[in-house]
């Protein structure tokens, strides 16, 4: 089957990159042909103000990629949809209303023949955690054009349905995570004891609540921020202040690279996800993998990923003095040495099988 996927990949980062370069190694050991039709220039910079590219991948870089699609020529979108008129399916990786635009030129362009391809929409996001008005029609415009909606979760996939009547299938984001773990993570060879340390790691945006984090931190705690800030770290900086928390908060503003997360596991107690929302996310996974247990609110697929009182804690979202208490009933004697106890970490193969296939189910 002659399949091409439309989404980023190295040199774009993030999770979302990640996915569409795992996807197209799956799909190419499964025995299809697989090309990455990706960008040379995917988003104004306005609208994403972290950092878009890095030097090197954080993992392998899938071979047979295109970098041709930019968001400031149209022409190329159209381009684009004839170059992938061969295709038996064509996968379109939906990660934010932005794309819809050069989404419905490569549409435009696809369908120019008798011969109709099958389109899947795979949606990260079928709508934005933080949503402006021209989101929903931009988002519909594009799921009434494709055959198929492709959704990481129910309450997405409701979503969905909402804004087209092509058949909506779910199934679980598999795990696409480049960092694996260091040796020693669940073996004698790493310390076990109490740090009093935190970590909170990833794209700071304020769904994810770390502004709640901060302001239930416990007295003698103190807690690490690794990663970009969404639209700049002085808000962060100006809590901490305002709070007294200049000794215990450590900021890492930035983005970090796939051979540097492992050093910023290496001496924290747990992994704190403290979103007010949520999807599908790898994180819990990604700090499993570490070896460290994970507190997490109830959003999204972190609670399914999360064995509460096993392997992390779960706590309701949005409550300051709930993670607190959870906080605190985390550091109660032997606590963190028993769920560190309980973390394994994620075998990939049995999700992916069943994401190819349910993917593949909606193409035929």
């Amino acid at each position: 089957m002659r399949i091409a996927i439309v989404g980023p990949t190295y040199p774009y980062k993030g999770g979302g990159a990640a996915h569409t370069t795992e996807l197209a190694h799956r799909l190419k050991a499964a025995g299809h042909d697989v090309v990455i039709e990706s960008w040379k220039a995917q988003y104004p910079s306005f609208l994403y103000p972290g950092r878009q590219t890095v030097d090197s991948p954080d993992g392998e870089p899938f071979p047979k990629s295109l970098r041709l699609l930019d968001w400031r020529r149209p022409d190329g979108w159209a381009e684009c949809g004839r170059r992938l008129r061969t295709a038996d399916l064509v996968i379109l990786a939906v990660l934010s209303p932005v794309q819809v635009p050069p989404y419905l030129g490569i549409l435009y362009g696809l369908h120019g023949r008798d011969r109709r391809v099958p389109v899947v929409a795979l949606c990260h996001n079928v709508l934005p955690h933080e949503r402006k008005p021209y989101d929903t029609p931009l988002m519909r415009a594009l799921l009434r054009r494709v055959d198929g909606v492709l959704a990481h979760s129910e309450a997405q996939a409701t979503l969905a349905r909402g804004l087209t009547g092509v058949p909506v299938t779910v199934a679980e984001m598999a795990p696409h995570l480049p960092v694996k773990a260091p040796q020693g993570a669940f073996g004698r060879s790493r310390p076990m004891g109490a740090r009093g340390r935190l970590l909170f790691f990833g794209l700071v945006r304020p769904y994810k609540g770390l502004d709640l984090l901060i302001r239930a931190l416990p007295p003698g705690i103190s807690l690490r921020v690794a990663g970009e800030f969404w639209g700049g770290v002085e808000e962060t900086r100006a809590l901490v202040a305002e709070l007294g928390l200049g000794e215990r908060v450590e900021l890492r503003p930035g983005y970090v690279a796939a051979e540097d997360v492992p050093a910023l596991f290496e001496d924290v107690d747990a992994l704190v996800l403290p979103y007010r929302s949520g999807t599908a996310s790898q994180q819990v996974w990604l700090g499993h993998e570490q070896g460290v247990p994970v507190i997490a609110t109830r959003v999204g697929t972190l609670a399914e990923h999360v064995t509460d009182g096993v392997d992390g804690l779960l706590v309701e979202p949005g409550s300051v003095e709930a993670l607190r208490e959870a906080l605190t009933r985390f550091y109660q004697p032997g606590e963190p040495e028993r769920l560190r106890a309980g973390v394994k970490a994620v075998d990939p193969d049995p999700y992916w099988e069943a994401y190819v296939g349910a993917l593949l189910s909606i193409g035929r």
